[in-house]
């Protein structure tokens, strides 16, 4: 209900920019502006002292349907490069406009910790643990645990699980909060104090900020071949009000 009475009033401050500029590629709707989107008090000192590109910031939200930045650069990119049609995939804490596209023509499993949070998108999300999964070896095409890893006290042993669970030659999605102007990662994997998470990490269950060659770094350690798009090299999606500066990370195995 809360969505719906947002998305609506959304609709109404936004009508005066319908039109020509953005695009969203979850709903096709167009404006000249997006909606911003800002940290809260509690996260916003770390975010702004560590500059953690962390999907905030002007033209955000899609005044539509409210697809986020980090959805419409997820969409971008599968659109193109990557074939995404009889695959099976994996989607962790399912984002409500991912799946969706996704669901049209592959067989999308999704799954999370807490899988309650998300059965308004998938009724028949599993309970599944990152650390330790419950899928054989080499049995999906895909996964997706988009801005994931930064919940994980032992994200090493998570990303080892999902390539483990991935096909060779499969992609693995997993875009994270990241900083480059930190020297090194900054995490505290045994804290348990919503407070200070905000405060040093810019949100209540964070238990890092990944400096990004740190966690390219990460992955390379785990198996995986990666290979980083500027935002330089993303222009084409700049009409779908992609994350500013956000680096797109392709991750295969």
């Amino acid at each position: 209900m809360l969505f719906k009475i947002k998305r609506c009033i959304s609709r109404i401050r936004y009508k005066k920019y319908k039109g020509a500029g953005f695009e969203c590629n979850c709903c096709g709707a167009t404006y000249s502006r997006f909606v911003p989107d800002q940290p809260s008090r509690k996260n916003a000192n770390a975010i702004n002292a560590n500059q953690v590109i962390a999907g905030y910031g002007e033209n955000i939200l899609c005044p539509a349907c409210l697809s986020t930045a980090r959805e419409r650069l997820v969409i971008a990119i599968l659109k193109n490069p990557v074939a995404t049609t009889g695959k099976k995939i994996l989607h962790f804490s399912p984002e409500k406009n991912i799946y969706a596209w996704l669901k049209k023509a592959n067989d999308i499993t999704t799954a999370d910790l807490e899988p309650l949070f998300y059965t308004r998108i998938d009724g028949e999300i599993k309970k599944e643990d990152a650390t330790n999964l419950s899928y054989p070896d080499n049995h999906f095409d895909m996964v997706i645990a988009n801005h994931i890893l930064e919940h994980i006290p032992d994200d090493r042993r998570a990303m080892k699980e999902l390539f483990r669970i991935l096909k060779p030659g499969g992609q693995a999605i997993l875009q994270v909060p990241y900083s480059t102007t930190i020297a090194n990662t900054q995490e505290e994997p045994g804290i348990h104090d919503p407070k200070r998470q905000s405060a040093f990490f810019g949100q209540r269950d964070h238990v890092r900020i990944y400096q990004l060659q740190d966690y390219l770094q990460r992955l390379k350690s785990c198996g995986f071949t990666v290979t980083v798009l500027s935002y330089e090299n993303l222009s084409a999606y700049y009409k779908n009000a992609i994350q500013t500066n956000e680096v797109f990370i392709r991750i295969v195995k």
